[in-house]
């Protein structure tokens, strides 16, 4: 018996699979934010509850093609202050998992991403700075701007341990921790019910003003120790078993080559496109889960 008799599918559904991997791997080294369509997918040709167990593991292969590719990058200040917000979201998360059912489920999480897009929206705007278009040169086109996007930008004038004569910690302010707090038990209570903090976390880097590369390192690491922490609570409620593993070794090769396309797109797109395809991609992620 294959692996598509298996899983009961089609080779037009098997290709929506392939398609949506590709665009994992595209989404770790890119824009971050775009899985959700990937998440919509899985849901959408297999059955709900047994796709998060099959899109886990293609989703830690891309949590480690991204670290390889943006480990210099991340901002571990950040990362220490959001985990420990994001273990009280895991813990909710799984609380509300044993009320409620998929399409409340499915509700609650587009209507939280769209409040977390309009939220940062109005920050940007509040802020009255331009929408991170105004970079030193070179910054978040590839090596040559590493030093300068390594690690933020400005938010509300101020960085992430980025450039001088700035406020170098834009997210250790109160204020700040306020949002790693609010952004942190969401991107765990997302993540847990959905595999869907992505888009979460892809708000509070933006609202905190992180360029190109300190968003792609930081997002990395947070996505990568966060996955694997879940591998357990998965494969103990059966989410993933051998069944589930043939078919990830299956969608695997199409990761591997998103991943590298993203890579290479990701030094043409400038800083102003880069926010606004996330944004856009967090948009039409929750879109599909309020209208699906």
């Amino acid at each position: 018996m294959n692996m598509m008799t298996l899983w009961h599918i089609s080779g037009w559904e098997f290709a929506a699979l392939a398609l949506a991997a590709l665009l994992v791997g595209f989404s770790k080294t890119a824009v971050s934010g775009a899985n959700t369509v990937s998440l919509a997918v899985f849901a959408a040709v297999l059955p709900a509850r047994a796709s998060t167990g099959v899109l886990l593991p293609l989703l830690i292969a891309g949590d480690i093609l991204a670290v390889l590719t943006y480990r210099r990058h991340a901002h571990w200040p950040t990362l220490w202050r959001l985990f420990p917000a994001v273990g009280v979201g895991v813990v909710l998360g799984t609380l509300f998992l044993v009320r409620a059912g998929d399409g409340i489920v499915r509700t609650s999480i587009g209507a939280i991403l769209l409040l977390m897009t309009g939220i940062t929206l109005w920050r940007r705007r509040a802020a009255g700075r331009p929408k991170s278009g105004s970079e030193p040169e070179g910054a978040g086109d590839g090596e040559a701007g590493a030093e300068g996007a390594a690690d933020g930008g400005s938010a509300g004038g101020g960085s992430v341990d980025g450039e001088a004569g700035t406020d170098r910690s834009a997210v250790s302010t109160r204020a700040g921790r306020t949002a790693a707090g609010a952004y942190g038990v969401l991107g765990g209570f997302t993540t847990m019910v959905a595999n869907a903090g992505g888009p979460v976390m892809s708000m509070y880097l933006l609202s905190a003003g992180f360029r190109k590369l300190g968003f792609l390192g930081t997002s990395a690491f947070f996505f990568l120790i966060v996955n694997v922490s879940k591998v357990p609570f998965s494969a103990a409620l059966g989410l993933i078993d051998g069944h589930s593993l043939l078919l990830d070794a299956a969608l695997l090769v199409f990761v591997v080559p998103g991943a590298f396309i993203g890579k290479w797109a990701v030094n043409r797109i400038n800083q102003q496109l880069f926010d606004r395809l996330v944004v856009a991609a967090t948009i039409v992620g929750a879109l599909e889960l309020l209208l699906s």
